[in-house]
């Protein structure tokens, strides 16, 4: 192992589906930022950024030392020009560190109308050879290669030794059945184009089989096309030595508590990595896999970087993955440090008596056990079961306003 290679750390990279998240992911220690504005981007759908909102985000992370990247990686066809070079002075204008494109087209004039401006080809591009990266450099001037989710750990290393400019690596989130979004089931099953924004995740639908008018009974009934989602901590160190130079987590769509907990976990994994110059002990990583596991509702599998993959990364049980994670309680609202108490607005239930794990930026997961529950009134309660309410428990140390609250597993512990 080349331990020269951890003198620096690589950019995390965490995604934004809205303005808190934005907030959230730079608290919980994200290096940057991606997002999309509500046209030209392949989450167009699920994105709840105005220019304005950009522009705040922007300030956000600045004053935090982060980063800002805004996906305009739609595959554009005619009708979908216009507004697209006021877009990108824009962009430029109000201080977006990169922008990710899809299309040469756009990157050309990303490079005329916000030229100062870094360019990151998406990985909608399928970049899975040196090559690629140097052609796209030597014509377009890009600034970083987002790497193909297709591409094994062997590719990662010989494209990034190559490489003429920096690389950008999955390390978690959603995989796509098919290259990187290259799929027309959205669009011949709901007229939703999977490239222009609009993918509804027909993989992950469940269908019958048919041999002529004859269903085929499979192990459990109904069949899905969905990719188990991407976990890469036991590659990080490779990745990390192989020099690249971003890890990109997936999820624009994903909530707050995720973006937080993956995020938190994920920052504490990179720097435990950095502190023993890139060599963890197997519990130790473990452990980090666990923490970062918490956040996550689905399936995972560490995708191709183990090599070109058969059924085993699909989701083949209709049960897998789709848990709704009920373990976020709520958030911290304010804090008095004189009486001992927070006030927390609740998302999921709760009881007295249970243990509850405090998520807060730059520090270690904190446990204590709930007390004491009062609400709005000053009456005592045994159980919390109404989400959005403003709750005042017993806390045994300091507490952070905007800190996540989440039930702690006691085997964790």
């Amino acid at each position: 192992m080349d331990r020269k290679r951890f003198a620096e750390k690589p950019e995390l990279l965490a995604p934004a589906g809205d303005l808190a998240r934005a907030m959230t992911a730079v608290r919980y220690g994200a290096d940057a930022v991606y997002l999309g504005g509500p046209q030209f981007s392949l989450r167009s759908r699920a994105s709840n950024f105005t220019l304005e909102d950009i522009a705040e985000a922007c300030r956000f992370a600045h004053e935090h030392g982060s980063h800002v990247h805004v996906t305009v990686n739609m595959i554009p066809h005619e009708e979908d020009y216009d507004g697209l070079k006021e877009y990108l002075v824009r962009l430029q204008d109000i201080g977006v560190d990169a922008l990710i494109i899809a299309s040469p087209a756009v990157m050309e004039l990303a490079g005329k109308y916000a030229p100062e401006t870094e360019i990151h080809c998406s990985t909608q591009m399928s970049v899975t050879n040196a090559g690629a990266a140097r052609f796209l450099y030597d014509t377009l001037k890009i600034d970083r290669v987002v790497l193909a989710r297709e591409c094994t750990l062997d590719d990662v290393r010989r494209i990034t030794a190559d490489s003429p400019v920096a690389t950008e690596a999955f390390i978690h989130g959603g995989m796509c059945v098919s290259y990187s979004g290259r799929c027309t089931l959205s669009n011949r099953m709901t007229l939703r184009d999977a490239n222009r924004g609009g993918c509804a995740q027909s993989c992950r639908w469940f269908y019958h089989l048919y041999d002529g008018s004859a269903e085929i009974s499979t192990e459990n009934s109904l069949f899905t096309m969905g990719s188990k989602d991407l976990c890469a901590v036991h590659e990080i160190a490779a990745l990390w030595e192989a020099g690249v130079r971003s890890f990109k987590i997936e999820g624009r769509m994903k909530t707050e508590y995720y973006v937080a907990s993956i995020v938190s976990g994920y920052r504490h994994l990179l720097d435990d990595l950095y502190e023993h110059n890139g060599i963890l002990a197997s519990e130790r990583l473990e452990a980090h896999r666990r923490e970062i596991m918490k956040g996550e509702n689905r399936a995972v599998w560490n995708g191709f970087y183990g090599g070109v993959r058969g059924a085993e990364g699909l989701i083949s049980d209709l049960k897998a993955g789709n848990d709704v994670n009920h373990d976020f309680l709520g958030t911290v609202a304010d804090y008095d440090p004189a009486a001992g108490t927070m006030t927390m607005v609740t998302r999921n239930p709760f009881d007295l008596g249970e243990a509850v794990e405090v998520l807060s930026p730059g520090q270690e997961n904190r446990v204590f056990r709930i007390s004491e529950i009062k609400n709005e009134n000053g009456e005592y309660l045994e159980i919390s079961r109404q989400p959005m309410k403003e709750l005042r428990l017993k806390v045994p140390f300091a507490v952070r306003k905007d800190d996540i609250l989440r039930r702690s597993r006691e085997d964790d512990h």
